[in-house]
């Protein structure tokens, strides 16, 4: 941290570079300013009190001269120091104040489903705990009670962890927060245990008859189990496909989860496609043909399915898995796996690789018992 007798004209000069800085005063020890990416310079106060490492916020150098922060710094640092209480924070430093302005930035980073799913966990699991509160004040403790709070909700805690995580990097972004102080990290997630389920050869079997055998019945929800099964697409990638989407033997997704993407169709997924309906641009179209049918439609078709198959614990996303247990058992590699299945990180692939090593324990047992019989 560089150190700097800090002026009007001082300040005024500071230009911004790719990560935050800041600029210690050498008139008034704990007393300086912060330059953020942006540009934005936000004078700051900081000092140990009682074991504690302590931050805050003393205002925009837009709005306060050198001289009018380091006076409001020296009241500041006498407040922590007697456990007195602090002058008035800038409202915009306030945690709700902050995850609002995390939320506008993210919105061309995030797709709308995951702006909606993490609006929630905001609203449902973090603001009803740090509303109110200083972004800068909010220690790991206060994180880890929160977070210990929350373990009859583990799914939920886990989830709303990165949120919070998120919002407190953009706080040390914006100068709201020290450097590197981030709060979330390092804090240990509930383990859950692995809800991976894959289909066996003889239940894959029992499926396709029961497809066959309802095939009058529900015909557009077969059709989206068997491209599910046939092509190891998540359901919303296949809910919502236009027929614009098939070109040369493959579908070209416009905006998976993980971004445009190509996903090449076997004889089987293409001969799918060929029995179906064409009047409506959309593959699975609701039921004025205007838009894609929504993913509950084909829940409760699924779980007729599956009680008739008596795959009672199976979802839909296990045929995703599934999918990519075949392959497995047929060789491929990790890398192909991983962009049959359109991940962007190799580490999403690995988690299948335990399946693979249990199919090659049975293997194993399988070839010991052949090989010492008689």
């Amino acid at each position: 941290m560089a150190t700097a007798t800090l002026t009007d004209a001082r300040v005024r000069a500071l230009k911004p570079r790719k990560a935050a800085r800041d600029i210690r005063d050498g008139k008034l020890n704990g007393f300086g300013v912060r330059v953020t990416p942006s540009g934005a310079k936000r004078f700051f106060v900081h000092c140990q009190h009682e074991g504690r490492r302590i931050w805050r916020i003393v205002g925009d150098a837009d709005l306060m001269d050198a001289g009018e922060a380091r006076a409001r710094a020296v009241a500041m640092l006498a407040a922590i120091r007697q456990d007195g209480p602090l002058p008035a924070q800038p409202e915009d430093t306030v945690f709700e104040a902050v995850a609002e302005a995390t939320f506008r930035r993210h919105e061309r980073l995030w797709k709308p489903r995951t702006m909606q799913v993490n609006r929630g966990y905001l609203r449902k699991q973090i603001l009803p705990r740090f509303a109110g509160r200083q972004v800068a004040e909010i220690t790991r403790e206060d994180v880890t009670t929160w977070f210990a709070s929350l373990r009859a909700t583990p799914v939920a805690a886990d989830r709303s962890m990165p949120v919070l995580s998120v919002i407190m990097r953009e706080a040390e972004r914006m100068g709201f927060r020290e450097e590197g102080s981030n709060p979330c990290l390092g804090i240990r997630r509930y383990r859950r245990k692995g809800r991976e389920r894959f289909l066996s050869d003889a239940e894959i079997r029992t499926l396709w008859a029961c497809l066959r055998a309802r095939e009058g019945e529900q015909t557009l929800a077969i059709a989206a189990i068997r491209l599910l099964l046939l092509t190891g697409c998540r359901r919303s990638e296949i809910l919502t496909l236009r027929w614009s989407d098939l070109r040369e033997g493959a579908l070209f997704l416009r905006d998976s989860k993980t971004g445009p993407r190509t996903v090449w169709l076997s004889r089987a997924a293409l001969a799918v496609l060929d029995g179906m309906d064409r009047s409506s641009p959309w593959m699975f179209p609701g039921r004025n043909g205007k838009r894609p049918v929504c993913g509950s439609w084909l829940t409760v078709a699924w779980h007729e399915i599956r009680a008739a198959a008596g795959l009672g614990d199976v979802r839909l996303h296990d045929l995703r898995h599934s999918y990519a247990s075949v392959a497995l058992k047929g060789g491929e590699s990790v890398i192909a796996i991983g962009r049959l299945l359109g991940h962007s990180a190799a580490e999403t692939t690995l988690r299948y690789t335990h399946h693979a090593d249990s199919m090659a324990a049975e293997a194993a047992a399988t070839v010991g018992a052949a090989l010492t019989k008689g």
